[in-house]
């Protein structure tokens, strides 16, 4: 994700967190998007509650793309998610 967005010239601050992460990156304000792993999508429910209360959107990575480490692919669902196209 982070060499697609370099690519096209955004700078955009990416970092991966471990699940047990979430609730401070969310109460830090740490970011403008979340999504999770393929592997914790059986998370989605519960964290989708605290990213709606956050006001934060959130998705599950699309496996295919994650598993292919298609980062502009990846990007370009967190860009949807925040309505930058």
């Amino acid at each position: 994700m982070q060499a697609a967005a370099k690519e096209a010239g955004k700078d955009y601050e990416i970092f991966a967190t471990s699940a047990s992460d979430i609730d401070n990156q969310l109460e830090h304000g740490h970011a403008d998007v979340l999504m999770l792993g393929p592997q914790v999508a059986y998370m989605q429910g519960d964290v989708k509650k605290k990213t709606d209360k956050a006001g934060i959107p959130m998705t599950v990575i699309n496996m295919q793309d994650y598993g292919m480490m298609n980062g502009k692919n990846v990007l370009a669902t967190a860009e949807e998610l925040l309505g930058d196209k």
